[in-house]
């Protein structure tokens, strides 16, 4: 029966042996992923702000720009993307909304990005988009990869439509949780105009005709949880400048909005007890799962050997019977 046992233990300790790295390097990449109709919005606020007012064409202080930003995952898009990419993929559409103080549309500016679902690694197509402009990714946005490591990113800039380094800038705690932070600055640059703005009769086109161009800079911040690769937290300080032309009045520049954006707080603490919660799934692929099955088979190997090295010690001789005195009746 040892024996027996010794051999169940040894197929049950090879099982969770081969089962730690079968979780970690196959079931993981295939499991985690960003599911395609994953739909999210944030809301970030810009406080005592600069706005420009398109109706003087002169910037004034405001209390509070808002900014609205959505993702809404096309998953009729993502499978048939997927089915010509080989991979399971993530079609993200966009919309940074912003508002004044008034609670009027300031710009609106939709993109489409597609993506690896496990990666996410930018995956190129049709409909790939900026404000309705073509544009051919590299890098990531949004998002980092799962398990993200303590290093520089390619981070693509929607309004520049530009890839440019985001640099790991050390390890923080944040609201209970070890992240990641990052910071990436945009240089002055100029860039387009959105193609929707709050003023009607004005579009891009008869801004350009003017001689006025759009200039942009931004230091960009973000706290990422590395083993989601979910930021939980993200800043922005963000300028933007009309240059010359004739729409100025002479005026050699203005500002068209200036203010430190910010996460606002009640997505703050969602954001964090979401991640928080898929943080657990992933460690649970990556790490609790995968080390608890190989200390199983460990635990299970020794006890089959130990088992088999009873099995076969050798048994002490059975003791002899000595016959007592035959009694002899009389």
């Amino acid at each position: 029966m040892r024996r027996k046992a010794s051999l169940v233990l040894l197929a049950c300790a090879v099982f969770c042996a081969a089962l730690s790295p079968l979780l970690r390097w196959y079931a993981f990449p295939r499991l985690a992923r960003i599911p395609a109709d994953q739909y999210q919005d944030m809301v970030l606020e810009a406080r005592n702000a600069t706005l420009l007012d398109y109706g003087t064409m002169r910037a004034k202080k405001v209390p509070k720009v808002t900014i609205v930003q959505t993702l809404k995952g096309d998953v009729e898009a993502a499978e048939k993307i997927g089915k010509t990419a080989g991979r399971p993929v993530v079609v993200w559409d966009s919309l940074s909304y912003v508002q004044g103080p008034d609670g009027k549309m300031v710009s609106k500016v939709p993109e489409r990005y597609i993506f690896d679902a496990h990666s996410q690694d930018p995956v190129h197509a049709t409909g790939e988009m900026v404000d309705g402009d073509p544009v051919t990714r590299e890098g990531i946005e949004f998002k980092w990869p799962f398990l993200t490591r303590k290093r520089d990113y390619a981070y693509f800039d929607a309004q520049t439509r530009t890839t440019s380094p985001i640099h790991y800038r050390g390890t923080r705690s944040f609201r209970g949780l070890t992240v990641y932070y990052f910071e990436q600055t945009i240089p002055w640059t100029k860039v387009r105009m959105p193609k929707t703005l709050p003023v009607q009769g004005i579009t891009p086109e008869s801004v350009a005709r003017t001689g006025t161009t759009r200039w942009y800079s931004t230091v960009r911040r973000f706290w990422v949880e590395p083993v989601t690769g979910a930021p939980v937290y993200g800043e922005e300080v963000h300028r933007e400048e009309l240059r010359g032309g004739t729409l100025l009045g002479g005026r050699a520049k203005v500002t068209a909005f200036a203010g430190h954006v910010k996460m606002r707080e009640d997505y703050i603490d969602h954001t964090v007890a979401l991640v928080k919660h898929n943080r657990t799934l992933v460690l649970a692929l990556t790490s609790y799962v995968p080390r608890g099955s190989l200390a199983l088979g460990v635990l299970l190997l020794a006890l089959s050997l130990w088992l088999e090295a009873r099995a076969r010690r050798p048994r002490d001789p059975a003791p002899t019977q000595t016959a007592g005195p035959a009694q002899v009746s009389a």
